[in-house]
């Protein structure tokens, strides 16, 4: 019956041979995209191992940890309170975790690395020490950059508003320290530009001409960000966000012009 049906089927052998082919190359694709995502929960996994065992240092010496950061923060215009009776504990912890992070920071971008490198060039396999160390120290920067610089100045003005109209500044210790994380985390992200335009400029999405280019519409970019994330309308501030952004524009312009992609000469 199901010949008598369908004879097309019995006639065309080419058509099965394609249908199974196609049906082949849809598994692969399939069992392709679920080993993956098997790859990146085993990265992810060991990323939180390493997360947990960085941990353990900042554990032992958290009295020290907890009274320099309560310190740091009281340092610039603001006395930190709790309003939980948890709050002073969960904060200990928070700086543990914090810390654990940092420390672990290599090894997590080294997971990374692991991750992405089976889509390179076996040349380009072989920097994963240079990569993990540059991104180390780029997370470093830009952690640094915010506890040194960035944050003081944000949190200062903050508190200049303390007295005005009598009123008083009483931060409590789980939204200061939430900010405090905010900006670590994320000055440290946005330092690795560089890094990121390498990626781009090696699968030939931006190059340095093109960077070049856009460089006025860049500046005019970074002014506006560094104006929406800058509380105070001080230039002096404004700048403060804005150079190392522009700073990390044109280290990335070089790096796309060493590593970007090379077009080859057309054929004669």
């Amino acid at each position: 019956m199901s010949d008598t049906a369908n004879p097309d089927r019995t006639l065309d052998p080419d058509s099965a041979v394609e249908e199974e082919v196609r049906d082949g190359a849809q598994e692969r694709s399939r069992m392709g995209f679920l080993d993956h995502l098997d790859e990146l929960r085993r990265r992810l996994l060991y990323s939180v191992y390493a997360i947990v065992a960085g941990c353990i240092p900042p554990f032992f010496y958290w009295e020290r940890i907890f009274t320099y950061m309560a310190k740091y923060f009281g340092r610039y215009g603001a006395k930190l309170i709790y309003t939980q009776p948890m709050g002073a504990f969960m904060f200990s912890m928070q700086i543990c975790l914090l810390a654990g992070v940092i420390i672990a920071s290599p090894f997590v971008f080294s997971q990374l690395w692991l991750f992405v490198a089976p889509g390179l060039y076996a040349k380009e396999k072989r920097v994963v020490i240079p990569f993990v160390l540059l991104s180390s120290m780029l997370f470093a920067a830009g952690a640094a950059f915010s506890h040194f610089v960035a944050f003081p100045s944000m949190w200062q003005f903050f508190a200049s508003y303390d007295g005005m109209g009598g009123l008083q500044f009483f931060p409590t210790i789980d939204d200061t320290f939430g900010f405090y994380v905010k900006m670590i985390l994320g000055l440290g992200l946005v330092f690795q530009m560089p890094l990121l335009v390498y990626f781009l400029a090696r699968f030939g999405i931006v190059s340095a001409k093109f960077m070049l280019k856009q460089f006025r519409y860049a500046i005019l970019i970074i002014v506006i960000v560094a104006a929406v994330i800058t509380p105070s309308a001080d230039i002096v501030n404004q700048l403060i966000f804005a150079a190392p952004m522009v700073v990390l524009y044109v280290i990335s312009i070089g790096v796309a012009w060493i590593f970007g992609r090379k077009k080859k000469p057309a054929a004669d």
